[in-house]
């Protein structure tokens, strides 16, 4: 009686132990799988975006990255550090002249050094685009870096120049008594000259005609004002090619912040031959007061263009359209006038306006034209004006005549 009372029992207690142990694995089954959980989450927390944009870094192994640098730094060298003559065919300005452009925009407009890319190289990369008009590609090539490194810091650099307009642009100063440039002698108290040039830009094909000047070329028309030294007082960029020479000077004057001008322009005599020689043969002298101060006048003058024709030759971006939005090419030329009055600033003697000099002005005296509006001189002058221009003609005229 006693066994049958017992087996019962005893089976009934194996299963109570199987379903013990039973509950104590699936207790362990769990709190592994929690542990596990937390492992996964711990190491998607390690893995974060700038270890995932260091990747490919880690695949070129720090080594193969730290060989890379004194490439880098032997490539500028090249550029700015080897010789004048060298820095100057490359960015167009010599060795000096670059470090302190790099000091202002270190020092003025806050621009630094970055990881791999020290603040010489970016202020290169973006002069080299000027200079020669290079594509992103090509001075990546050149430099060792991607295109996408190079357009960045060209926008950089581009930014930081553009802040710097208040400090290149000079100030301009009337032409006093002591003045001693025959050119400008005759004409005192005046601040510079004016007039507009055409810039190759590429736009979209719907702006097209807005920007096609009377030449059928897709430009903008740029108004600038030099003072005789070929340095730039004024510059207005971004208006369409077939904008006329009068609106945008209007435009330019009627601006708050545009073109300051406290009394009038002086302007030549319409229909009346400009290109003359003063003593030359026969009909190439001139024959009346009018015609002398038109000469005299087309001499001043021919600083702008002169001060266009040394820009040009030195910014290879100016002479043909680039591949940047409208707005971007605008920023480019403004910054090209800015850093054209820098470099004169620091730059005595410049091989490109020594070559052109000469050049200019031969052109200069062999032309014969009378003047057919295509200056810019529709801001009409005054009664007061033109009695003053008619007494100034009289003076050159009997100055002359007396020698």
């Amino acid at each position: 009686m006693a066994r049958e009372e017992g087996g019962p029992t005893s089976q009934g207690d194996r299963r109570g132990d199987d379903m013990t142990a039973l509950l104590i694995l699936l207790e362990e089954i769990i709190s592994n799988f929690q542990i596990n959980l937390l492992l996964i989450s711990f190491i998607l927390m390690l893995i974060s975006p700038e270890t995932r944009k260091r990747k490919r870094w880690d695949r070129l192994g720090p080594t193969r990255m730290l060989d890379s640098i004194p490439a880098h730094v032997k490539q500028l060298d090249r550029f700015v550090r080897v010789t004048d003559r060298s820095c100057i065919d490359n960015l167009r300005m010599d060795r000096n002249t670059f470090g302190r452009l790099c000091r202002i925009l270190r020092d003025r407009v806050g621009l630094i050094d970055k990881k791999f890319v020290t603040l010489e190289e970016q202020v290169a990369m973006f002069l080299c685009v000027l200079s020669h008009h290079k594509k992103s590609r090509i001075v990546g090539y050149d430099f060792m870096r991607s295109s996408q490194t190079v357009s960045r810091y060209i926008h950089t650099v581009l930014r930081g120049v553009l802040t710097l307009h208040s400090l290149f642009l000079v100030k301009p100063k009337p032409i006093d008594d002591q003045c001693l440039d025959r050119r400008w002698n005759w004409f005192k108290g005046c601040l510079g000259a004016l007039d507009g040039t055409y810039i190759n830009v590429r736009v979209p094909i719907a702006d097209a005609p807005r920007y096609r000047n009377r030449k059928g070329q897709i430009t903008t028309n740029t108004l600038a004002v030099c003072d005789p030294q070929l340095q730039f007082i004024y510059v207005l960029s971004g208006w369409e090619g077939s904008a006329g020479d009068s609106r945008i000077l209007r435009d330019a004057i009627s601006s708050p912040l545009g073109l300051k001008v406290p009394k009038g322009f002086v302007t030549p005599y319409k229909g009346v031959r400009y290109h003359l020689k003063e003593w030359g043969p026969g009909r190439q002298a001139p024959q009346t007061p009018e015609e002398l101060f038109n000469l005299r006048h087309t001499k001043a003058r021919n600083v702008i263009e002169r001060s266009f024709a040394v820009l040009k030759m030195r910014w290879g971006i100016l002479r043909s359209a680039s591949f940047y939005p409208i707005e971007v090419q605008s920023g480019l030329i403004i910054a090209c006038f800015l850093l054209h009055n820098f470099i004169r600033s620091q730059l005595a003697v410049n091989p490109v306006e020594a070559e052109l000099d000469k050049e200019a002005e031969d052109a200069d005296e062999n032309k014969n034209e009378y003047v057919d509006g295509d200056h810019i001189s529709s801001v009409e002058p005054s009664a007061s004006w033109n009695n003053k221009r008619d007494d100034l003609a009289r003076e050159m005229w009997a100055e002359r005549n007396n020698r």
